[in-house]
């Protein structure tokens, strides 16, 4: 057992290794033509300037981008921008934005035909400077491009960076660009570098449908294969995007990169150039340059293909095969598997053991979620927050290692070695079946180690002894070796990405990890004293640590809690403060207690009562101090069944953005923002909010094509971004334990247009 138990050990390790950023020129002095992240890390210093947050329309924002010109400039590529009003409506949501953006366009590689795009954007949200989000990626961008001029290379496509704004507000840059048919048509490819946090390995994350060629161009020209099909399985089911979601959507060849970790200063004050790490930053570096010299010398036409079903394996290699196989290779290792189990096969199992072997998986996987609910349930109820191990982790990552230990312990007396085995071994290429049949991006978990595990196991049932013999053992020990790698790697990745509030990655990857363990500690079997005693030390040590993790704080100044402070006024009623939470926790989590008892604050489910039904803390502001927006209604008509409301918003000259609700009643078709025109998706079923971000948002013109004519009520509120002077006490009282996020602080006015039964 405790050999087992080292090796389950020493592979987390390996596997938290080869989880951080690495690079082969990291530690070198590179080349001229090569990617160096000291020289991009300083072009960033010159980009970022007096790191301040520069969202869509400020005078920030302008000087950023002309940072940006004059380092195209001293590299000698020509550049332009380009300036439009753009509307998009995100997929998930029923959310319209808008704003005025000005993308940068730099021809890197002049030439005919389609071109290879360089894409980041240069915006950033109003509560952050977005050092890494996405400063990094224009950093990255400009230093290859100084490593493609340097190599002097020839390939058979012009090369352009599209530096793109407002991407923050709702990839307006990108969709500017694709609106104008000119510049849509210079496009061949894409590749987009985003970020998430500030450290971290680059992965690629999404890709185009029919990647199969781009996986293999990747896996030819990166250094380091950090990806996995499942991660754009997962994608596709998030309400998250990023610009090259709408190049996807336009049909280009395209690939994602991303890096994740330290997601706790995403979208903050602590997105700063400190923060970031020059590993990650290197790597980054390595993949563009990798993936565009590999295009560069690939025709778009051989792009189009099938997909892939593939995942990274210690960085080192990345097995692949045809999405379209993996169906038929799943088949294959079942069959194998239950081929040897048959050879193998022992005619005295009972009923009762053929039950136990059979339904040991599952017991092991059930029990492994249910008490990874308990553990995360008892830390929450000590801590009373939602996520407990936000700024101290450890206890729990451990406490539930132990945990999911102790279930296979707890199960390995469920069977013998050759009954285990079966059971392992045909559920988890049962599991590649189902999964290549319904969730293709998933299924190399369980195919490829099943694959291996099929092999071993077949050429072990032809020797003496069998599965029980010493090479039988040697069989099992390397297809688990095998699992572990590929489900431990899951396990510490997507604790990197999620976080452990999403216990349940962690509990059901480690399970399926150790499920192939499961017959070599049934072959050790223990005494029964000894077996139960290491079950009763684990969850005790288990449970010790969940309620150290409860009483550990929840937030720490390396780690704080999101708290914005918004100043609101309503109507003819009095002022008030809220403290929003929202980020974390739909504004119900406890807000610090220093800054509670300063403001008196009191949790409410109306915070926003007025323009939103949306929870978080308030106190009373006293009596008004700002004008509230003003609306009017040029006009109200009906036309070819449909009813249409002109309306023109009037906000101050502080204004950072204007926004309207429109209720679920109304039944919304379309809105004329200008000179954009939106369609309501269909399938929206919840009220629609516009919004228009940016200072010239402040006097706004808009027509609403509505579906009913009854009476209706439309909110609408000027947001003005920053803490205005006399909440500077209430900001004091935040400690350094909490931050602004997002939006961040900032003044909220909002009033009601009545439109009168038409």
């Amino acid at each position: 057992m405790v050999a087992l138990a080292v090796v389950a050990l020493a592979v987390w390790f390996l596997c938290a290794w080869a989880n951080q950023p690495r690079s082969p020129h990291l530690n070198a002095a590179p080349g001229p033509a090569q990617f160096s992240a000291a020289r991009a890390d300083a072009t960033l210093a010159r980009v970022l300037g007096p790191e301040r947050p520069h969202p869509v329309g400020t005078p920030e924002n302008e000087a950023v981008r002309a940072r940006i010109l004059k380092e195209l400039a001293t590299l000698g590529v020509p550049a332009r921008t380009y300036t439009a009003f753009s509307c998009n409506s995100w997929r998930g949501f029923s959310f319209i934005a808008c704003a005025t953006v000005t993308d940068v366009i730099a021809d890197v590689v002049p030439g005919p035909g389609k071109a290879i795009v360089m894409l980041a954007h240069y915006d950033s949200v109003p509560a952050g400077p977005g050092a890494s989000d996405d400063l990094s990626g224009v950093a990255t961008i400009l230093e290859d491009i100084r490593a493609l001029k340097a190599s002097r290379e020839t390939g058979k496509h012009p090369i352009i960076a599209l530096f793109s704004d407002g991407e923050e507000t709702g990839l307006l840059g990108a969709n500017a660009f694709l609106e104008n048919p000119a510049l849509k048509a210079r496009v061949g490819a894409v590749v987009n570098m985003e970020a998430r946090g500030t450290s971290g390995q680059s992965l690629l994350f999404q890709t185009s449908p029919g990647d199969g060629a781009l996986i293999n161009l990747y896996a030819a020209h990166a250094p380091v294969k950090a990806t996995s099909s499942l991660y754009a399985e997962i994608y596709k089911f998030l309400p998250n995007d990023t610009d090259l979601t709408l190049f996807i959507r336009a049909g280009f060849p395209s690939l994602n990169f991303a890096f994740a970790d330290n997601v706790r200063y995403y979208h903050s004050p602590r997105d700063t150039r400190a923060h970031l790490d020059h590993a990650t930053l290197q790597m980054h570096g390595d993949n563009l340059l990798g993936v565009v010299r590999g295009l560069e010398q690939t025709d778009f036409a051989a792009l189009k293909g099938g997909n892939d079903v593939y995942i990274g394996v210690l960085g080192v290699w990345l097995p692949r095969i045809p999405s379209s196989w993996a169906l038929l290779f799943s088949i294959l290792a079942f069959a194998l598997i239950a081929f040897a189990a048959w050879r193998t096969r022992e005619p005295q199992l009972t009923r009762r053991g053929f039950l136990m072997s059979a339904f040991m998986p599952l017991a092991l996987l059930a029990a492994s979620v249910l008490l990874g609910f308990g553990l995360a349930f008892l830390a929450q109820i000590i801590s009373r927050h939602p996520d407990p191990t936000y700024a101290y982790p450890l206890a729990m990552r451990v406490a539930l290692g132990l945990g999911v230990w102790g279930m296979a312990l707890l199960v390995s007396r469920m069977a013998c070695i050759h009954g285990a085995a079966t059971s392992a071994w045909l559920w988890l290429s049962g599991l590649a079946v189902i999964a290549a049949a319904t969730l293709p991006g998933l299924s190399p978990y369980f195919l490829f180690p099943s694959l291996i595990a099929a092999v071993l196991l077949l050429v072990a049932s032809f020797v003496p002894g069998r599965w029980a013999s010493a090479a039988g053992q040697g069989a099992l020990l390397v297809s688990a070796l095998a699992a572990l790698v590929i489900w431990f790697g899951l396990a510490v990745g997507g604790e990197a990405l999620m976080g452990l509030k999403l216990h349940p990655l962690f509990t059901i990857a480690a399970a399926f990890g150790l499920l192939t363990l499961v017959p070599l500690l049934a072959r050790r079997a223990m005494r029964y004293r000894t077996w139960l005693n290491s079950i009763i030390v684990c969850l005790v040590l288990a449970l010790i640590l969940a309620v150290l993790t409860g009483l550990l704080p929840a937030y720490s100044t390396a780690s704080p809690q999101r708290v914005n402070l918004i100043y609101f006024e309503t109507g003819n009623r009095p002022a008030r403060w809220i403290a929003d939470t929202a980020w974390k926790a739909n504004g119900t989590e406890p807000i610090p207690a220093t800054l509670k008892d300063a403001g008196h604050f009191q949790f409410s489910d109306e915070a926003y009562s007025g323009l939103a039904g949306a929870s978080g803390y308030v106190t009373p502001a006293g009596a008004p101090r700002y004008p509230l927006p003003g609306a009017t209604v040029t006009s109200d008509r009906q036309e070819g069944g449909a009813r249409i409301v002109s309306l023109r918003l009037h906000g101050s000259a502080q204004t950072s953005a204007m926004s309207l609700r429109i209720p679920k009643g109304a039944k919304l078709r379309a809105v004329r923002i200008r000179e954009q025109s939106v369609e309501a998706p269909n399938g929206w079923d919840d009220d629609t909010r516009i919004y228009c971000d940016g200072p010239d948002c402040r006097d706004l013109a808009l027509t609403l094509t509505l579906a009913s004519i009854g009476d209706l009520q439309i909110p609408f509120a000027e947001r003005r971004y920053g803490l205005p002077p006399f909440g500077k006490a209430l900001a004091a009282a935040r400690p350094a334990t909490a931050m602004p996020s997002q939006s961040g602080d900032g003044v909220i006015l909002t009033r009601v247009v009545a439109l009168p039964p038409d």
